[in-house]
C-alpha cells in the first residue's frame, strides 16, 4: 500500500540506512533531537521527511515502511 508518509531517516555517508515511520512532524523532530545527541559518529546525519512510500503490515497489526519512493 502507498501512501504519504512522514518518516524519520537515518543517513549515513549521505546514503539512507534506515527509514522509520513518524505519526507526525513534531514526533519526528523530537526523535530527531534525541539521536542527534546520542550520535557518536560523523558520518551519521538524521533528517524528518514527507515523502511517498510503500508500507507493508507487521505481524501486530502496525504498519513500517517497506520503500521509500523519492520523486
Amino acid at each position: 500500500m502507498e501512501q504519504i508518509v512522514i518518516a524519520l531517516l537515518m543517513l549515513v555517508n549521505n546514503q539512507i540506512n534506515e527509514a522509520r515511520l513518524q505519526p507526525d512532524l513534531s514526533t519526528c523532530l523530537a526523535g530527531k533531537r534525541v539521536a542527534n545527541r546520542s550520535n557518536t559518529g560523523t558520518n551519521v546525519e538524521y533528517r524528518c521527511i514527507k515523502s511517498k512510500a510503500e508500507l507493508e503490515k507487521n505481524i501486530d497489526g502496525s504498519y513500517s515502511i517497506k520503500k521509500l519512493i523519492l520523486e
